[in-house]
């Protein structure tokens, strides 16, 4: 019985993981399960990684990924930000904002740069550069 994986993953995996994970960082993140409702405003000065449902204003001064499933009902504030869930609230970001295949946001989205994958889906008005 062997304690350590030591079989290398396929780049491709590799690839992916690296898409949708918080950058590295001797700073600790804030991670929100799957199955977990916040219902009010929520800060954080770290990284988030958002799994689950808040009800309520996000606010996230580093990195926010919201995974599949996930939801904000309210505004979002990040630096950068990676979507993949549902948000239904304006979303304000000062530097990258990426919607994957399966982001659905209703509601104005401001951001610095912005990539956008097949399937993403948003309605509101869209500034991008500002």
């Amino acid at each position: 019985m062997a304690l350590l994986d030591t079989k290398a993953k396929p780049k491709a995996d590799v690839a992916a993981a690296a898409k949708t994970s918080l950058p590295p960082s001797s700073s600790a993140n804030c991670v929100v399960a799957k199955g977990t409702k916040i219902e009010g405003n929520f800060r954080s000065p770290e990284n988030i990684r958002l799994d689950g449902t808040v009800v309520g204003e996000v606010r996230c001064d580093k990195k926010l990924v919201m995974g599949e499933g996930s939801l904000v009902e309210g505004k979002i504030f990040a630096q950068d930000a990676v979507v993949m869930g549902a948000v239904k609230g304006d979303v304000q970001i000062t530097e990258t904002l990426h919607l994957q295949g399966t982001a659905k946001i209703e509601g104005n989205i401001t951001a610095k740069a912005m990539i956008v994958d097949e399937g993403a889906v948003f309605n509101g008005d869209c500034k991008v550069g500002a």
